[in-house]
């Protein structure tokens, strides 16, 4: 999949030292992308935005039980 056009926003939760880095990008019709931010070409998990919406709300409500 070609992610070269994505516009990658970092997680507010991310940590500044360089640690946990999580980006995403919501500009890809019908789909979310996902990366470490430290590996900016590595592989990207690609979800729907439904699934990601799913997850979203699982953090924002404490469901941790997958």
């Amino acid at each position: 999949m070609d992610l070269s056009n994505a516009e990658w926003r970092k997680s507010s939760w991310s940590s500044g030292d360089g640690g946990q880095c999580v980006e995403v990008a919501t500009n890809i019709p019908g789909l979310v992308a996902i990366r470490d931010s430290k590996v900016p070409h590595g592989s990207a998990l690609v979800v729907l935005p439904a699934q990601w919406g799913a997850f979203l709300q699982r953090i924002r409500t404490g469901d941790r039980d997958y």
